[in-house]
C-alpha cells in the first residue's frame, strides 16, 4: 500500500493550507447567518416606516427565526445522507436568493417572506460549518478551529446592530435606500463563501441509502413554529388570548407527534432518540438550550440598558458591546486550545456557567440610572467569556458522543437547541422587561409627582411649551403600559428631570430580568457537574489507527 493510499485510509484528505482556505469560506457563511439574526434589530423601524407596515415589523424577525431553527436539524440529517458539500452549497444559494429578494421588496409582507427564505439558508450555514470541520480535521485540531467559529458567531451577533444602524441611518448608498444594504451586503460576502467552498472543499461523494424522516420533519415543524410564534407575538396578542392558547396546543401536539415519529423511525429518525441515551449528548443538549436563553438574553438586555437607560444611540450601544466580543473570543480560543492539548472539556462548562451566573447576578444588582458606562462594559467581557467557555466545548462534546455516521445530527442538534433557547430567551425576557417596567414606572411616577421639586418642573410653562417634551406629556396622560412603552424614541430628548422615573423603571426591570437569567444559568451550573469526567476522544481515531497498523504490517 502506497503512502498516498495510506493517507486516504487514515482520512487525511486535505492539507493544512486547504483546511485553512475552506475554513475561511465556512466562517464567512457562519458570519452571514449569525449577523442576520441581529442586523435587522436596529434598522427595522426605518424599514417598516419606509414600507408603510410598522405593525408587521415583528414578522420580519419571526420569519427568519422560525425557518432557520426548523431547518437546522433537517440540514444535519440530510448531510449525513447526501454529504456536507452539496447541502452547504445549496444553503448558501438559498441564503443569497433570500438576501437579494429582501433588499428588493416593496412591502413588509414581501420582506417577511424574503426573511423566511433567508432563514432556510441560514439554518444550513449554522448547522453544517462545524460539521464539515469535524469531517476534515482530527479532534485535536478541531477544538482549536471550532473556537474560531464560535468567536465569529459572537462577533457577528454583536456587530449586527452596529452595521444595521449604520446602513439604516444612510439615506442613499449607490442609488439604493440605505436600509436595503442591510441585505445587499450579504451578496458579495456570500458569493465569496460560495466560491471558496465550491473550489476547495472536496469531500468523498456520499449517498447513504436511507429513508428520509418526513413525518419527523413535519412534526418538528408543527412543534416549533407555533411555540416560536407565541414567544415572539405573545406580548402583542396577550399570553392568555385565543391565538396564544391555539399555539400552545399545536406546539404540545407537535412535540408528542415528534417523539412518537422519532421512536417509530428508529435509526433513520431526524434526531434519533437513542442519541439521548448518551449522558453527554443529553446533558449537553439541555445545557445548550439554557445557555442559548442566557446568551440572547444578554445580547438583548445590555443594548436595551445602554439605549433606554443611558441614552446611547443603537450604533453607540453596538460599539459598547465590543467588550462582549473580546470576552467570547478569549473564552472560545482558550477552551479550544486547551481541549486540543488535553482532551479535557468538562471543566469549561462548569467554569463558563459559573462566570455567566456571576455576571448576570452582578448585572442585576449593579445596573442603575447613574451607573458608569465602564461597569456594563466590564460585565460584558465576563459574559462573553462565560459563553465562550460553554458553547465550544458543548458542541465538541455532542459531536464526539455520537457515532461518526450521525455527526451531522450531533452538530446540528447543538445549534438547534441553542437557537431554540435563544428564541425563547429573547422573547420571554423582552416581554418580561416591558411588563415589569410598566408597573415600576407607574409606581415611580406616582412617587415623583408627590415631590414638590418634580411638580415645579412639571408645571413650568417653558418645559410644557418645549416641543421635545410633547410626547412626554402625552405619556403622563396615558400612563405607563405596554402600549405606551412601544415607542421610547422621545425619551432622551425630553426633560431629564421628568424622564427620571421612566429611566429608573427601565433600569429596575432590566435588573429583574438579569436576576432571572442568573437563576437559569445557576441551574445550568449545577447540571454541568453531571457531565461525565472522561476526556473527549475522536471516534475516527480508531479506524485511522487500524489503517496505520495495516500499512505498517505490510
Amino acid at each position: 500500500m502506497s503512502k498516498t493510499t495510506a493517507a486516504r485510509a487514515a482520512g487525511e484528505t486535505l492539507t493544512r493550507r486547504q483546511i485553512v482556505t475552506v475554513m475561511v469560506g465556512l466562517m464567512l457563511g457562519m458570519f452571514l447567518a449569525s449577523l442576520d439574526q441581529t442586523i435587522v434589530s436596529t434598522s427595522i423601524y426605518t424599514i417598516a416606516n419606509d414600507l408603510g407596515g410598522l405593525s408587521l415589523q415583528a414578522w420580519a424577525t419571526t420569519a427568519y427565526l422560525i425557518t432557520s431553527t426548523v431547518s437546522t436539524p433537517l440540514y444535519g440529517k440530510l448531510s449525513d445522507i447526501f454529504g456536507r458539500r452539496p447541502l452547504y452549497l445549496i444553503a448558501i444559494v438559498i441564503f443569497l436568493v433570500g438576501s437579494l429578494y429582501a433588499g428588493s421588496v416593496n412591502s413588509m409582507t414581501e420582506l417577511a417572506i424574503a426573511r423566511g427564505v433567508q432563514g432556510l439558508g441560514a439554518g444550513g450555514l449554522l448547522a453544517l460549518a462545524l460539521t464539515i470541520i469535524g469531517d476534515i480535521v482530527s479532534l485535536k485540531d478541531r477544538a482549536k478551529y471550532q473556537g474560531y467559529f464560535m468567536s465569529v458567531f459572537g462577533i457577528s451577533s454583536v456587530l449586527g446592530p452596529v452595521v444595521g444602524g449604520a446602513f439604516a441611518g444612510s439615506a442613499n448608498i449607490l442609488g439604493f435606500d440605505g436600509w436595503r444594504w442591510v441585505f445587499f451586503i450579504n451578496l458579495p460576502i456570500g458569493l465569496a463563501a460560495l466560491a471558496v467552498v465550491f473550489l476547495f472543499l472536496h469531500l468523498p461523494a456520499k449517498h447513504v441509502k436511507q429513508k428520509i424522516d418526513y413525518f419527523g420533519a413535519a412534526a418538528i415543524t408543527l412543534a416549533i413554529v407555533p411555540l416560536l410564534l407565541v414567544a415572539e407575538q405573545g406580548r402583542s396578542w396577550g399570553w392568555a388570548s385565543f391565538n396564544s392558547f391555539l399555539c400552545y396546543g399545536l406546539g404540545i401536539v407537535g412535540i408528542i407527534w415528534f417523539l412518537l415519529a422519532e421512536k417509530r423511525a428508529g435509526d433513520y429518525a431526524l434526531i434519533p432518540l437513542r442519541l439521548f441515551r448518551n449522558l453527554t449528548f443529553g446533558l449537553s443538549s439541555l445545557l445548550n438550550f439554557i445557555i442559548g436563553i442566557g446568551m440572547f438574553g444578554a445580547i438583548a438586555m445590555l443594548p436595551m440598558y445602554l439605549q433606554l437607560v443611558k441614552g446611547l444611540t443603537p450604533t453607540e450601544a453596538g460599539l459598547m458591546m465590543i467588550t462582549f466580543t473580546v470576552g467570547i473570543l478569549t473564552g472560545s480560543i482558550t477552551a479550544g486550545r486547551t481541549i486540543s492539548a488535553s482532551g479535557t472539556f468538562r471543566i469549561f462548562p462548569i467554569m463558563g456557567t459559573a462566570i455567566l451566573t456571576t455576571a448576570a447576578l452582578v448585572m442585576g444588582l449593579s445596573l442603575g440610572v447613574d451607573t458608569p458606562l465602564w461597569v456594563p462594559g466590564v460585565i460584558a467581557v465576563f459574559f462573553g467569556m462565560g459563553l465562550g467557555f460553554c458553547m465550544q466545548p458543548l458542541t465538541l462534546a455532542m459531536q464526539v458522543s455520537v457515532p461518526s455516521k450521525d455527526m451531522g445530527v450531533g452538530t446540528s442538534s447543538a445549534a438547534f437547541f441553542r437557537s431554540m433557547g435563544g428564541a425563547v430567551g429573547t422573547a420571554v425576557f423582552i416581554s418580561m422587561l416591558f411588563s415589569v417596567a410598566a408597573g415600576r414606572i407607574a409606581d415611580t411616577m406616582k412617587s415623583a409627582v408627590g415631590n414638590a421639586d418634580y411638580q415645579a418642573v412639571l408645571n413650568d410653562p417653558a418645559v410644557a411649551a418645549d416641543p421635545a417634551n410633547a410626547k412626554l406629556y402625552e405619556f403622563f396622560q396615558n400612563g405607563a403600559s405596554n402600549d405606551s412603552l412601544n415607542d421610547t424614541s422621545w425619551l432622551h430628548s425630553a426633560n431629564s428631570v421628568l424622564t427620571r422615573p421612566i429611566t429608573e423603571g427601565f433600569a429596575y426591570a432590566i435588573d429583574a430580568v438579569m436576576l432571572t437569567a442568573a437563576v437559569l444559568t445557576g441551574i445550568a451550573f449545577l447540571i454541568s457537574f453531571a457531565l461525565p469526567k472522561k476526556k473527549l476522544t475522536d471516534p475516527k481515531a480508531a479506524p485511522k489507527d487500524a489503517a496505520a497498523a495495516s500499512v505498517a504490517a505490510h
